[in-house]
């Protein structure tokens, strides 16, 4: 009788978590609301970007201590966060700078340009094609993004540096999303979470006095909101979720941040919604719906 080998390993990634999809999609909700506050923070972009991780750190390392998650272990294991955390950083310095060089549409649409790397990557990573119900739902996604945004989208030589740190703030924010993705099978998502925080505060300090103005503000609470918004509740659902869902689905779920930023800008500044705007959420929406199809038949086959 053959003597059966060592059980594989159980990493957190294996736990059902059906809440992960709903905790996406209000952590990409949470995070949308974010240019709210940068704009009314009175401070440079790299300071507001630099306050969001300082100010949320302390809150991150007191949660992370009391919910008694699975902590790195081994110099690996810590290095890749504080990769993690100097790519998050990188990520928000060149976005919060291509924000205030180009247009907000620009920003918006070339920033989420990393929900589709983050989703190339998931696939490149299983070295499988996607199921053709997902490739429909990815490219809906893509046209409803490209619909709700196309009326404002502007190429122009004006914009060609806002719009090139735009993008190259969705490459830093790709690795950082697949770092986590790795990391988050052993790791629990608050430890996770404040040492990237911690690692971007002080990738970002050096930065601080580069670009000039203000970096203390008159008025802390845009950037209490700011942490404790994008960065606590927005940043500390998203990296739950990678932890549980397929790379290419969390990539997918990241997708809702266009349409609720034009919800924003209807509400609090009335930007006016057509019917083109109307049918690219609606597009978005029914991609995220399609693309849960195919995740839960998964869960079910296992």
């Amino acid at each position: 009788m053959a003597t059966p080998g060592p059980a594989p390993p159980i990493t957190l990634r294996a736990v059902s978590a059906p809440l992960a999809f709903p905790a996406l999609l209000l952590g990409a909700a949470a995070l949308a609301v974010g240019p709210v506050f940068v704009r009314a923070a009175g401070v440079t972009p790299i300071a507001s970007a630099f306050w969001r991780m300082a100010l949320a750190a302390p809150v991150l390392i007191a949660i992370a201590l009391l919910s008694r998650q699975p902590r790195p272990r081994g110099g690996k294991g810590w290095g890749l966060l504080v990769f993690a955390g100097v790519m998050f950083a990188a990520d928000l310095a060149a976005w919060h700078l291509g924000i205030v060089r180009t247009t907000l549409a620009n920003a918006v649409l070339f920033g989420n340009v990393s929900s589709f790397f983050f989703a190339a990557y998931g696939f490149v990573l299983i070295r499988a094609w996607p199921r053709p119900r997902f490739a429909l739902a990815m490219a809906s996604a893509g046209v409803g993004v490209a619909l709700l945004l196309g009326r404002s989208f502007e190429l122009s030589a004006a914009h060609f540096a806002g719009d090139l740190l735009c993008i190259l703030a969705a490459i830093f924010y790709t690795v950082y999303l697949a770092v986590i993705d790795r990391v988050r099978g052993r790791v629990g998502a608050w430890p996770v979470l404040a040492v990237a925080t911690v690692a971007g505060v002080f990738a970002l300090a050096p930065f601080l006095p580069m670009f000039g103005g203000a970096l203390v503000p008159a008025d802390w609470t845009p950037l209490i909101a700011l942490a404790l918004m994008s960065q606590v509740v927005g940043q500390g659902l998203v990296v739950y979720a990678v932890g549980h869902l397929e790379p290419g689905v969390s990539g997918l779920g990241l997708l809702i941040q266009p349409v609720i930023a034009a919800a924003i800008g209807w509400a609090w500044y009335g930007e006016a919604m057509g019917a083109v705007d109307l049918a690219g959420a609606a597009l978005v929406l029914g991609s995220l719906a399609v693309a849960r199809w195919p995740q839960r038949a998964s869960d079910a086959e296992a």
